[in-house]
């Protein structure tokens, strides 16, 4: 059943071969702990008390909360799966309350940072103008990775330089596009059509299929890794740099939370970390006591 559910996820939701044995791998972590503790040769019997006799090992075994969900977000999906293909009745996890997680907070990447990569994607090759489109619009318009990848070359107006975004539960904006990334764009789309011609989708692979997610991953890392030292170099990282070079300039807050695509000020509110030099620097210039330099 395992394996019938990994072609799923990889013909079916459209997932990586990496993510499909990642859920795999949960899987079978869990069908082992089964087998050792309760005979239990099939996972789709399980009952909640056996899951969270599980959860409770992965506890004791040091592993992070964080790792904990993930790992039972897999088996919550498989079990989805089997309710889908009327396999199972009940979802045993159905109201599970996922383990408490210390907030992260994001470091966005600098505005030195962020010109650098800037000013590396050079090239006027199919290859290097769509690196450089990937990134200039995930920065130029905070756009999350997921509303990237499905990108339609319709949804381009580069005449009104405007781009039209499908976000979260199927909910359109249009955002604004720069001038320079109009640019980028007309470049990049003159070489693709050369190459591959049209497409349904804005960015594809050398094969014209739908970018994904990891490549998408691969190439922020890539470019980011040159100059920049943070743990986390990810496009969700460009989505906070964009909130947050905004708010630094004093964009308000309702602004930002219409881009960035949110349904309520309190998801933006996250992005309102600013950096330490930023708030010295604010500091400094705003105190009748400071000494101006």
């Amino acid at each position: 059943m395992i394996a019938l559910y990994t072609d799923y996820i990889l013909l079916e939701k459209k997932q990586s071969l990496l993510t499909a044995k990642a859920y795999t791998r949960d899987l079978e972590m869990f069908q082992l702990f089964c087998t050792q503790n309760y005979q239990l040769s099939a996972i789709e019997k399980a009952n909640y008390s056996e899951i969270r006799s599980w959860i409770v090992s992965l506890v004791d075994s040091g592993i992070s909360n964080r790792t904990i969900n993930r790992k039972v977000s897999s088996l919550n999906s498989f079990f989805k799966f089997l309710q889908r293909t009327e396999q199972l009745e009940v979802n045993p996890l159905a109201n599970h309350k996922a383990l408490k997680v210390p907030k992260r907070i994001q470091i966005p990447f600098s505005e030195t940072e962020m010109n650098e990569v800037l000013a590396a994607l050079k090239g006027d090759d199919y290859e290097s103008l769509r690196v450089a489109s990937v990134v200039e619009l995930l920065y130029s318009t905070g756009m999350r990775r997921e509303e990237l990848i499905g990108l339609k070359e319709g949804d381009l107006n580069l005449e009104q330089r405007t781009l039209k975004v499908l976000g979260k539960r199927n909910k359109e904006r249009i955002l604004p596009l720069l001038e320079t990334v109009r640019e980028t764009l007309l470049r990049y789309l003159s070489e693709k059509h050369k190459l591959l011609g049209e497409t349904e989708f804005l960015f594809v692979t050398q094969k014209g299929n739908k970018i994904y997610g990891t490549l998408v991953y691969r190439l922020v890392n890539l470019y980011f890794s040159k100059v920049s030292k943070k743990v986390k170099k990810s496009p969700h990282v460009l989505r906070h740099s964009f909130a947050t070079h905004l708010l630094n300039k004093g964009a308000d807050l309702n602004s930002v939370k219409e881009l960035l695509g949110h349904s309520s000020l309190a998801s933006t509110q996250v992005y309102t970390h600013t950096s330490l030099e930023h708030l010295k620097e604010v500091y400094n210039q705003a105190h009748p006591r400071s000494v101006k330099k």
